[in-house]
């Protein structure tokens, strides 16, 4: 009965339709999609920080050549929040948001119009440095998560694309 479970539970996980995100590998159709996607140059430190860490995860090398475009528009905003009788702020609030397209070169139909974003507290120190350099590593960390979850959609999108051009 026991080695009976495990043969019905992958039969009935297959027979729901589900299938691996990266199939093929990275010669499989959504690694080529993701690297065929271009990531323009996006403004501010911010924007730098985001456009480096989408081509790491998207891949697109210098002989590709893009058949997609995502475009990225970025809000990076820093909120006090802890503020004391003396207008000392104590803690500090660092927004990253993500507002962004992908565009299909061929027929220039926007695929996905999206906004991803994060947020991280900061604590703020009587030391100037140490509290500008938790903002930069802030900024940095949410850069990784906003592009995290950029790649995530597109991906989804370029697979759900893919299914329905088949």
């Amino acid at each position: 009965m026991r080695a009976l479970l495990p043969l019905l539970a992958s039969l009935l996980l297959a027979a729901c339709g589900l299938s691996p995100m990266y199939g093929g590998g990275a010669g499989g159709s959504l690694a080529a999609g993701l690297a065929a996607v271009e990531v323009p140059a996006i403004p501010g430190q911010g924007g730098w920080l985001v456009k480096n860490a989408l081509d790491a995860r998207l891949g697109l090398s210098g002989d590709d050549v893009p058949r997609y475009r995502l475009d990225v528009r970025l809000d990076d905003s820093l909120e006090a929040l802890g503020v004391l009788n003396d207008d000392t702020i104590t803690r500090e609030r660092r927004i990253l948001r993500a507002r962004y397209q992908l565009i299909d070169l061929a027929s220039g139909a926007v695929l996905l119009d999206a906004t991803a974003g994060a947020d991280a507290g900061i604590d703020v120190v009587s030391s100037e440095y140490a509290t500008i350099a938790a903002e930069q590593k802030a900024l940095e960390n949410l850069a990784l998560e906003v592009a995290d979850r950029i790649a995530t959609q597109v991906a989804l999108t370029l697979r759900a694309e893919a299914r329905g051009g088949r």
